[in-house]
């Protein structure tokens, strides 16, 4: 009877025991499940913080303040050909201004006009052809300390000794406001326009161009080598100490700061072989030997992740070894590889520091036609309006930043897709 009693109080501390253990487990749990979840929001919140502050800075890029003009007839085609256009945009601003002849005060009228406002009156009068003997009406950007002015981003309030407009050009400026002459629309010279070292007239088109040459170079090159060098060392090579030492080496070069990579290109690209400075060629280059790695390990996690049976079944009705990598291993094994390809395509995209040090930095007003061309790309863009004195190229970097971040957005969501689509469950 006592034994009964006492093997009944040893189970009841046993159940308590477990019950309290359970408790236990159970709150670390849910700490560890609150830990995540706090982790995750907040890093949500930092890239909320992120995205909207890089937004809300590019905002001034997206438009651009333009002024009307009034081109007052011509003869002539012929007259209108021959026509300064710096003189006819000078001529119709100071006509909105009579008694305009102390050099001081036709300045302050004039500089309300960007430079690239003749150019714009040249394509006009160009466009209009024989219709340039009934005048023409035509909107001009303004230069950029007036558009900050539009933008409210300078203070007309405040001391004079304080902003770069005198009083007597915020009178112009107002002056043209509420005659209906002033307007904002869509920059659509933000996509157009090659760069400048005018704020209102800078434009991405040469540092889209330029980043589309250096993935298509970095693509041609690191693809096929990278894919090659994976299949050979997963399904060729021997397992030795030859291989455990590559092997060993690809991952280290994986984690090599970029800048490594842009010191190798520059003494071997550019001092070796003397390729051109400055080109996508170069820079295509470069970004391959980085990219290479990252192409070769996620490559051969997916031919890892071929199950051993499709293999077998191929080698069992006949096929080479070829035949059973290209035409069983390789097809199954493609959605890893294309995820693997864009997302390390999309790290290149992102990579400033080797392009810097092959001179990829350089003023260039046009756009590249060929790989061989001199040309920017999108992250040494952002670096040098970012490093630009004027104030207007603050929000053109916040916007060349947002359109960096919409190509490598499209290029990730590429590649979840293509996953998605080529995926095989087993």
């Amino acid at each position: 009877m006592t034994d009964i009693v006492s093997s009944g109080g040893e189970s009841s501390r046993t159940q308590q025991l477990v019950r309290s253990s359970l408790k236990r487990r159970k709150a670390a749990q849910t700490r560890l499940k609150l830990y995540g979840i706090t982790a995750i929001t907040f890093a949500l919140v930092m890239l909320a913080i992120l995205v909207g502050s890089v937004v809300t800075s590019s905002m001034g890029a997206w438009t651009q303040t333009q002024v009307r003009l009034e081109i007052p007839p011509f003869s002539s085609a012929e007259e209108a050909a021959e026509k300064s256009p710096r003189a006819a945009v000078n001529e119709a601003i100071l006509s909105l201004f009579p008694a305009t002849e102390e050099r001081k005060e036709r300045r302050a009228i004039t500089t309300v006009l960007s430079d690239g406002a003749q150019y714009d009156v040249e394509d006009a009068i160009a466009a209009a052809g024989d219709a340039v003997t009934e005048g023409l009406d035509v909107w001009v950007p303004v230069s950029d300390p007036y558009e900050q002015l539009y933008e409210g981003v300078i203070d007309p309030t405040v001391d004079a000794s304080r902003r770069p407009l005198s009083d007597r050009q915020i009178e112009v400026y107002q002056a043209l406001d509420r005659d209906g002459r002033i307007r904002s629309t869509f920059d659509w010279g933000l996509f157009t326009n090659a760069d400048s070292r005018f704020p209102e007239l800078a434009g991405l088109k040469g540092a889209i161009i330029g980043s589309f040459f250096l993935l298509l170079v970095c693509l041609a090159v690191s693809v096929p080598l990278g894919v090659g060098a994976a299949v050979y060392l997963e399904e060729y090579a021997r397992k030795n100490r030859v291989t455990d030492f590559i092997e060993i080496n690809i991952n280290n070069l994986a984690a090599v700061p970029s800048i490594v990579f842009g010191l190798l290109g520059l003494a071997l690209f550019l001092g070796f072989f003397g390729l051109p400075r400055s080109a996508p060629l170069v820079g295509g280059l470069v970004l391959a030997l980085m990219t290479l790695p990252t192409i070769i390990i996620t490559t051969r996690s997916a031919l890892k992740g071929v199950p051993p049976s499709i293999r077998e079944a191929a080698r069992g009705v006949g096929a080479s070894e070829m035949q059973v990598i290209g035409h069983h291993v390789l097809p199954v094994a493609l959605p890893g590889i294309l995820t693997g390809t864009i997302i390390g395509l999309a790290q290149a995209l992102g990579e400033t520091a080797p392009l810097l040090l092959i001179g990829m930095n350089a003023f260039i007003t046009s756009a590249p036609s060929s790989i061989v061309d001199a040309s920017t790309a999108l992250p040494t863009q952002i670096f040098i309006w970012f490093d630009s004195p004027e104030r207007g190229f603050v929000a053109r970097t916040s916007a060349a930043i947002v359109v960096l971040l919409m190509f490598l957005t499209v290029m990730n969501l590429t590649a979840v897709i293509l996953r998605r689509r080529f995926e095989r469950r087993w």
